[in-house]
């Protein structure tokens, strides 16, 4: 009888430990996908702000920024918990052994720093110039993630090849405006008519 029960625990225990690691995979998930519409969303901040002429929208880049990397925490801490119970050594393999979960572990963190940074005081101890170069690093971490979805999904890529587009788009349009403010004089020269020899 005793056996019995001890069998019947330790199958009322995995069954438990497999129905909370689904859970918490699914919680994961749930997560990680916020994350992906958060970045994408942050980054169309600037070109809806010169587009449009609201400057108004600037004000909500930093809020947007923190949601992300808020919800990475979160994404973060689900799968250190729920999906691997603090478990160091199965999680030190999963990052090693799985690109995509090497990948989003590099992304979060990137994010950290830039989460760290966000405040108006840290804006003046780095410097104007020094800051933006730190959080321009947005760009890698937004490419990472589209990788680390790609790399996460094997079937259907309809969804992450969406996300690319979309930031194939923003950064492209950052290229662009880079570009045409870098040479201004050149863009003039070759629209002014040529002077006779």
């Amino acid at each position: 009888a005793r056996r019995r029960r001890r069998r019947c625990n330790a199958r009322g225990r995995w069954r438990c430990g497999a129905v909370s690691r689904s859970c918490g995979q699914d919680l994961v998930h749930r997560r990680e996908h916020v994350v992906r519409l958060r970045n994408p969303i942050t980054l169309t901040i600037t070109p809806a702000r010169q587009l449009f002429n609201l400057p108004w929208l600037i004000k909500l880049r930093r809020m947007l920024g923190l949601f992300a990397f808020f919800y990475a925490l979160l994404h973060f801490i689900n799968y250190i918990w729920l999906d691997q119970y603090f478990d160091m050594n199965e999680i030190i393999k999963d990052v090693i052994k799985r690109k995509y979960i090497t990948v989003g572990f590099v992304c979060f963190l990137m994010l950290i720093p830039l989460a760290v940074t966000s405040t108006n005081n840290m804006v003046k101890r780095l410097g104007g110039k020094r800051w933006q170069k730190l959080h321009k690093s947005v760009y890698v971490i937004a490419i990472g993630g589209v990788i680390h979805y790609l790399w996460l999904v094997k079937k259907d890529l309809s969804e992450p090849l969406i996300y690319a587009a979309l930031l194939a788009v923003l950064l492209g349009y950052r290229i662009w405006q880079h570009q045409r403010k870098k040479s201004p004089q050149t863009t003039r020269s070759a629209m002014s008519p040529a002077q006779p020899g």
